[in-house]
């Protein structure tokens, strides 16, 4: 069975209400639940600190040791959470880095234990979450020893960018050098020589993003860079699912590569250079996709890796003008998993377009 989402489920209604009664007396046989897959239960090392989740005392007390405080975000059922635990997390040199440099503290997104957070006031896990704008799980909080946020990972990131992280923040990089420029030392050769992945959907030579005018579309921009393995498995693992780039034709989109000195004029209206852009926007990584909305702002950006549920729902999230009416990404995403399982379809939110959607008996 292929996974749809509302426009294939509103169908499906609208079959059902031109259908006659077989037999006006019958009563209507209970609709199936669609199928649930990919969630995973995670158990976080024993060697997170047990906070009491005062953040100033917690920070105070690294410093004290030597150490900075990484929350991390995570929810119950999260895959990418546990991908960061038993892919990233048990790696030795990973393991020893934290336990080393950092005190780390899970929050859960939906918790209700209280938090005091920097600013004095009392939260619940949730509440904090909501207020600190998270949108994905896990999502990673570095802090210096003055409560200042170093750096700020949304979302699964793997090992080698994990372990950046770890090195620049661990290591007082913030004030040396730029975090996307030693991400680039390790990961971007110098003389990198492939070509960007194209599409049918980017736009070409466009260099005035500005948004214009009652009929103007949001808007997605790529950034990308040359020989990049993860914008490989974007490319063909990820926007080649039909339903997606469904979702991206809603959008002008372009691409950009992130290291690129030519000229364009944002979605805000300034004429600087493309890496002038990256730099400013604090995106790090490639591929990173940054979402605007018709007005020109920004709505949402995605800079995991992801698989096919997360990326359609979040354009999905911009071009229904829910991010409007549902500040939480997270909900929207629930919502919708409910959606089209009440209409009887399988969601499996950790699959690639090249996978079935049922996950196979071990």
């Amino acid at each position: 069975m292929t996974t749809r989402y509302l426009p294939a489920f509103l169908l499906a209604l609208l079959a059902t209400f031109s259908m006659p009664p077989l037999h006006a007396a019958e009563p209507a046989a209970a609709a199936r639940m669609g199928a649930y897959y990919g969630g995973k239960a995670t158990e976080y090392p024993a060697w997170f600190k047990d906070s009491f989740l005062n953040v100033k005392e917690d920070i105070d007390e690294a410093r004290k040791n030597g150490k900075r405080v990484i929350l991390m975000f995570t929810q119950d059922g999260c895959p990418y959470c546990s991908a960061l635990v038993e892919r990233n997390l048990s790696q030795r040199e990973i393991e020893a880095t934290m336990r080393q440099k950092f005190d780390v503290i899970a929050v859960n997104i939906w918790g209700d234990r209280e938090v005091v957070g920097l600013d004095g006031k009392s939260y619940t896990e949730k509440t904090y979450s909501a207020a600190l704008k998270i949108q994905f799980t896990p999502s990673l909080m570095f802090f210096d020893e003055t409560g200042k946020t170093v750096l700020r990972l949304n979302g699964y990131v793997p090992p080698a960018r994990l372990q950046a992280a770890l090195d620049w923040v661990g290591g007082r990089q913030e004030n040396k050098i730029a975090f996307r420029d030693f991400v680039a030392a390790r990961e971007v050769p110098e003389q990198a020589s492939g070509a960007m992945i194209k599409q049918d959907f980017f736009l070409k030579n466009v260099t005035d993003l500005r948004r214009r005018g009652k009929a103007a579309r949001p808007l997605a921009v790529f950034f990308e860079q040359k020989d990049c393995p993860d914008c490989e498995v974007l490319h063909r693992r990820v926007l080649a699912d039909p339903e997606t780039r469904d979702a991206i034709a809603r959008f002008d989109n372009v691409q950009l590569d992130m290291w690129s000195r030519d000229l364009i004029t944002t979605p805000e209206g300034k004429r600087m250079a493309v890496r002038d852009w990256v730099r400013e926007l604090g995106v790090n990584y490639a591929p990173g996709i940054v979402l605007f909305d018709r007005t020109g702002k920004e709505a949402i950006r995605w800079e995991s890796s992801f698989r096919v549920f997360h990326t359609l729902g979040m354009f999905d999230y911009v071009a229904s003008g829910e991010y409007l009416k549902e500040p939480s990404f997270q909900r929207f995403l629930a919502a919708k998993t409910e959606h089209i399982r009440e209409a009887g379809l399988d969601v499996n939110i950790w699959r690639y377009a090249d996978e079935p959607i049922a996950t196979p008996a071990p």
